[in-house]
């Protein structure tokens, strides 16, 4: 079993919140709670549309550029200072590490992520993922990422197990879902807020919490 790294074993979101608070206090003083509200939509719309971009300088750029703080990270501060911040937001609850307990009692099981990989190895090694998996791909390292079949076939390679034998589970459709199946995975579209499926991609199944994979195995 395959999965995904951001928003399907870890809550991205939450690490996106938490990051902010960190740029409010190093950057910003006395900023109102309704201003704050605000602030952190934006934050969030700029950070949603550099997801999956290594380059962070132009979020926090553009964060700045809206809400001028009283102390502005440098231009060529801000991609480290994303780098060294963002993979300490993130944290994991008991329940998942449970769960990829359980599963790894019946089957291998590998992460296949896009992003960075100074990033995403903080992430898995912050939060002790790594002590679970058999295998662990970054698509920076492979050289390809999400919805490229070649980093699906790289990790059944890794793990000498073919498609047929196979599910990923990843909350987005077009990179996780439609490209594992383009594979001959069968895969598992994590949904959890029960957003509407606007696409032609079929899932191989839908669920809305991660504790529905082990029916799979009982």
């Amino acid at each position: 079993m395959l999965f995904d790294l951001d928003d399907t074993l870890l809550n991205r979101d939450h690490a996106v919140e938490k990051l902010f608070l960190i740029v409010l206090e190093k950057c910003y003083e006395d900023v109102k709670l309704s201003e704050r509200n605000e602030m952190l939509k934006k934050f969030k719309e700029y950070d949603n549309r550099g997801y999956g971009n290594n380059d962070k300088v132009k979020v926090l750029e553009a964060f700045f550029d809206e809400f001028p703080p009283q102390y502005r990270l440098p231009h060529n501060d801000i991609q480290d200072f994303w780098n060294r911040q963002f993979p300490n937001c993130f944290s994991i609850n008991q329940e998942t590490v449970n769960i990829i307990k359980t599963i790894k009692m019946h089957v291998k099981v590998g992460i296949i992520t896009n992003g960075s990989t100074q990033r995403q190895k903080a992430k898995i090694i912050n939060t002790e993922l790594n002590h679970y998996f058999e295998t662990i791909i970054i698509s920076e390292e492979a050289g390809f990422s999400k919805p490229d079949k070649r980093i699906f076939e790289l990790a059944l390679k890794k793990l000498n197990v073919e498609p047929e034998d196979a599910l990923f589970v990843g909350d987005d459709l077009e990179k996780d879902i439609g490209g594992c199946q383009n594979t001959g995975i069968k895969g598992i579209w994590f949904n959890p807020q029960r957003n509407n499926n606007d696409t032609e991609i079929k899932p191989y199944a839908e669920i809305k919490s991660l504790a529905e994979l082990l029916s799979y195995f009982t």
